[in-house]
């Protein structure tokens, strides 16, 4: 009898910007409609065909509910909560069920982020020394390779999906973010350089269900990080194996890391409005 490769199935997206900027070159970061903070993140999925199945069946059920008949972000033509789940679009009633169903998936999220008021300082200094504007891409492939990192020795075979970020084909600087990664792991631990097959590929929400499970917790770290509001985060704890703050230097020269055994708190967090 041979035995059974095991598969591992991670699914990557952002929240938040990286407008740091305006015109005139003043920081207009929290600004209305600009964020505090950038973030990045993987659901590892062990089952990716059975969420898709949950997560289907559910949208089925909503669609169908007469108590959403009518309701403009229900409608296909309106290419929201209809085609793909999304939590800043869909309704607060949506969005109650979307977090009562995702701790059934057994997913597994890792998130990193940086604080976008720091981001500013850097890339001013950067610009002072070098006359370089700060590369926003750069920024988005660093948060990539440190929540890889650790993560892509431990299957014989690696699937990943990115979020697709604008219309450029990012693929060779992706597998470039994920070979950091798999280096540094390398590095750290002293061991040997076992390469594992990993497939990347690029999908928007509607082709890839984990894309549309890790909005779902993004959005709720968001919303806890920035606007100090809880309940959401509370609801899928658990599941957050690590979350790095990577600009919170208060006692770590790389940030404040939170696992599962030491979660992340209100209390504990640092804000990111001071005042």
């Amino acid at each position: 009898m041979t035995e059974s490769l095991l598969a591992k199935h991670y699914f990557v997206d952002e929240a938040g910007d990286l407008t740091l900027f305006d015109k005139s070159g003043r920081v207009i970061v929290g600004r209305e409609g600009v964020s505090h903070c950038f973030y990045v993140g993987l659901v590892d999925l062990p089952d990716p065909l059975a969420a898709h199945g949950a997560i289907e069946d559910l949208r089925k059920n909503l669609l169908g509910d007469p108590y959403f008949r009518g309701i403009p972000s229900m409608q296909p033509d309106a290419r929201k909560t209809a085609i793909a789940f999304h939590a800043k679009d869909d309704l607060p009633e949506v969005r109650r069920e979307g977090f009562r169903l995702l701790p059934s998936l057994g997913g597994r999220v890792i998130v990193a982020f940086r604080r976008k008021s720091l981001l500013a300082d850097e890339a001013r200094a950067q610009y002072e020394a070098t006359g370089q504007k700060l590369a926003v891409d750069r920024v988005y492939d660093d948060l990539v390779a440190r929540v890889f990192q650790g993560k892509l020795h431990t299957a014989d075979t690696n699937n990943i999906v990115f979020a697709r970020r604008g219309k450029s084909d990012r693929n060779e600087s992706l597998t470039t973010a994920i070979e950091r990664a798999r280096t540094s792991h390398i590095r750290r631990w002293k061991q040997s350089d076992v390469r594992r097959p990993t497939n990347i590929k690029s999908a928007v929400p509607s082709q890839s269900v984990g894309l549309q499970v890790i909005d779902y917790y993004l959005w709720a770290l968001q919303r806890m990080v920035e606007r100090r509001e809880d309940r959401f985060f509370a609801m899928l704890s658990s599941q957050y194996r690590l979350i790095m703050d990577l600009d919170d230097r208060r006692e770590r020269g790389y940030g404040a890391w939170y696992r599962d055994n030491a979660p992340l708190t209100l209390e504990k967090m640092k804000p990111v409005i001071s005042g």
